[in-house]
């Protein structure tokens, strides 16, 4: 593997990103945090209303991570040919209805395929906010604005996770659903200020493939994505029901689910003042011991305080391990930027998917303990392989 990208100059990038579209880009990334991740809480009051056990219910999650994933590279290509805010709005008005028939699903099998839709539409806008700010903020600083999304993304996780909680339990599950599809088709209609960055226009339709396949460090950053979402966005689903599990109300769990978003948004603001002054390896090592400690310590107890630590570790460990990686990400294909985002969304939603999806069972017998330190040991070798590449890279 060279050190080398394969690929030519960008595009001149602007010195800063106007706050306006800044904030348009931050609510997108918002509302779709909050659909992605309002239903972990929400597992438990599901299945019995609807007559589904657990197994199958956590399909809906699942479900939704696995085609969040896979559609990556559609709206990847789709915004490298036809733009950012184009692929946003369209992505957005989708989003808007699958999370309302999400809302109106009266069985399991109709809950799961509208999740499985709505992750479709919703997989555009994280990946679309981070291209654009790779199409217009120059590398050197471009991990300070992409803090600030990881900020917004995570308060999104955060307002998720305790609001699904309060409201499944004090209201109804259906309204969690409906409250992204309102914000989404809002948002389809107020991002058309967002101006359009410029961009080098692909070649054929597949050019944009045939760049970001054929680098070496694609794969390579795709590979530690694949197993940073097993690792961290996996376990992290069963943070709620391990609490549930032991007779903590949902609405107790859901809080201190939230709070990883809280853990998250903290450190962004340690992150973007470290920028410069630490280097991309030491993020990624202070991410990795931070998820490391976490899940050893959800393995020995999940006790409410227990998991509260828990909860706050990971968040950290997200903003300084993922906002590393993924502002490594923007700068490994310059003229198929979207599509290598897509890419790597691609990796890290799959890996998501697949580690929830097989500890499903084990968390059906409440065997949460193993899960957890199972995760503890993957984050060994993620943390490794991320802190190496990125030390090799030039």
């Amino acid at each position: 593997m060279t050190t080398t990208t394969g690929t030519t100059a960008s595009p001149p990038a602007v010195a800063a990103l106007p706050r306006s579209a800044l904030r348009l880009l931050r609510t997108a990334g918002f509302v779709s945090n909050f659909d992605r991740f309002c239903i972990a809480p929400m597992l438990v009051l599901i299945g019995p209303q609807l007559g589904a056990p657990l197994p199958t219910v956590v399909l809906a999650a699942s479900g939704y991570y696995l085609t969040y994933g896979l559609m990556q590279p559609v709206w990847g290509l789709a915004s490298d040919r036809l733009g950012r805010v184009w692929v946003m709005r369209v992505s957005l008005t989708g989003a808007a209805v699958a999370a309302l028939c999400s809302a109106l699903a009266p069985s399991a099998p109709v809950l799961i395929a509208a999740r499985a839709v709505a992750g479709a539409f919703f997989a555009a806008s994280i990946a679309a906010s981070l291209t654009y700010v790779g199409d217009t903020v120059p590398a050197a600083v471009r991990q300070r604005p992409l803090s600030e999304l990881m900020t917004a993304f995570a308060l999104g996780t955060a307002v998720a996770t305790l609001v699904a909680g309060v409201l499944a339990h004090y209201l109804s599950w259906r309204l969690v659903f409906a409250l992204p599809g309102l914000l989404a088709a809002y948002l389809a209609v107020a991002l058309r200020r967002l101006p359009e960055p410029e961009r080098e226009r692909p070649g054929s339709l597949l050019a944009p493939f045939r760049t970001v396949l054929g680098s070496g460090w694609q794969w390579f950053v795709m590979a530690v994505a694949l197993l940073e979402g097993a690792v961290l966005l996996g376990f992290l689903t069963y943070l709620a029901p391990a609490l549930e599990a032991r007779g903590v109300p949902t609405t107790l769990a859901g809080a201190v689910a939230a709070l990883y978003g809280v853990g998250s948004m903290a450190a962004a603001q340690v992150v973007k003042r470290l920028v410069g002054k630490w280097t991309p390896v030491g993020l990624i090592v202070a991410g990795g011991v931070q998820m490391a400690v976490a899940y050893l310590v959800a393995g020995y107890s999940q006790a409410t305080a227990a998991l509260v630590v828990v909860a706050l570790l990971l968040g950290g460990g997200w903003s300084f391990m993922h906002s590393t990686i993924q502002s490594w990400a923007t700068s490994l294909s310059p003229t198929a930027r979207a599509t290598g985002v897509a890419m790597f969304g691609v990796a890290l939603y799959v890996g998501s998917a697949l580690a929830s999806g097989l500890a499903a069972h084990t968390a059906q017998a409440h065997a949460y303990r193993p899960l957890f330190w199972l995760a503890a040991l993957l984050t060994v070798p993620l943390t490794a392989a991320a802190a190496i590449g990125r030390a090799r890279y030039r």
